[in-house]
């Protein structure tokens, strides 16, 4: 059993910066792949980024080149470094956990509460 625990989210102007951190319990954290997703107001939830246990990482086209997902395992503890803000990144954020997890929001099994993220223009 995993529980997740996002924290950092918040209002910002566009072209600022927020960090994402997302805490876990449990001693196998390690194991797991880590990713980020997001859901703005009347919209699916999607992809935003993942890192697997292996150290590769993978973002949407959306977000490529400004957000950057890392881990400190030591911390049990994700983070989504969100640079160069813009209001369409605005939704709640979602850290989730899922052992050999992907892109795909169905391989995940344990999902955080979710921490606001709000970009004014």
């Amino acid at each position: 059993q995993v529980q997740l625990v996002e924290s950092g989210g918040g209002l910002v102007q566009a072209g600022g910066s927020l960090r994402l951190s997302c805490a876990a319990s449990g001693r196998t954290f390690s194991l797991y792949a880590m990713g980020w997703f997001r859901q703005a107001p009347g919209k699916e939830r999607e992809f935003v980024s993942l890192r697997r246990n292996s150290g590769s990482t993978y973002y949407a086209d959306s977000v490529k080149g400004r957000f950057t997902i890392s881990r400190d395992n030591a911390k049990n503890t994700v983070y989504l470094q969100m640079n160069s803000l813009k209001p369409e990144d605005t939704a709640v954020y979602y850290c989730a956990a899922g052992l050999g997890a992907g892109v795909n929001i169905a391989t995940y099994d344990y999902w955080g509460q979710g921490t606001q993220v709000t970009v004014s223009a």
